[in-house]
């Protein structure tokens, strides 16, 4: 009789992960779809980011939960920034792979830290969180929203200021154009001959 009810709680057990399976097979097809849809998927991420601070503006709260948002997309869109293999991290003494620094070298394309598709989709999840958050009156905590603002805006500020320093300083631009296109010989040299 004991070996029954375990049989029967295992195959319950089983239906409900492959329950769940589905259901993360069904998600990330529907991520699969999106992915190469870059300005449809920005698009609903601004939407909700929008709608969002609308709810904020309306409700005249949550603050704490905003604050938070903010410094976390913050945090996303530095490692968006970023390159992967930060040259300001030089332990082989130029032995490693470098961002090329003149016109003339290698074209390498600039790999981020953070990839395009996970940042849109980090900052999409945040944002639904952050909005499940203001369902709930215990994350409405009181503060003084003018402190916080100012101190999201020195924040951001000095942050930025330092990517900046470390984008001139190591001389690369954190988006990519595609690779440079080059005249074959073929081109060249009809151009130079005359008809």
């Amino acid at each position: 009789m004991m070996q029954d009810e375990d049989l029967n709680s295992r195959g319950r057990r089983n239906v409900v992960w492959e329950a769940i399976g589905k259901i993360k097979q069904i998600y990330q097809r529907y991520l699969d779809l999106w992915t190469p849809h870059v300005i449809s998927r920005w698009i609903f991420t601004i939407f909700l980011v929008i709608l969002f601070i609308l709810r904020i503006v309306i409700s005249q709260g949550w603050y704490i939960v905003t604050y938070a948002l903010g410094i976390y997309h913050l945090n996303l869109f530095i490692a968006f920034l970023t390159p992967k293999i930060d040259p300001a991290m030089d332990f082989d003494d130029g032995e490693g792979p470098e961002l090329p620094t003149r016109s003339n070298e290698e074209f390498r394309p600039f790999i981020r830290r953070l990839p395009e598709f996970k940042f849109w989709y980090s900052v999409t999840k945040s944002t639904i969180v952050a909005m499940i958050c203001t369902l709930f009156d215990c994350f409405n905590i009181p503060v003084f929203w003018p402190i916080l603002v100012m101190y999201f805006i020195t924040l951001f500020l000095i942050t930025m200021k330092r990517q900046l320093k470390h984008m001139i300083k190591y001389k690369y631009l954190p988006f990519t154009y595609g690779k440079p296109k080059y005249q074959n010989h073929e081109d060249t040299s009809r151009l130079t001959s005359p008809k």
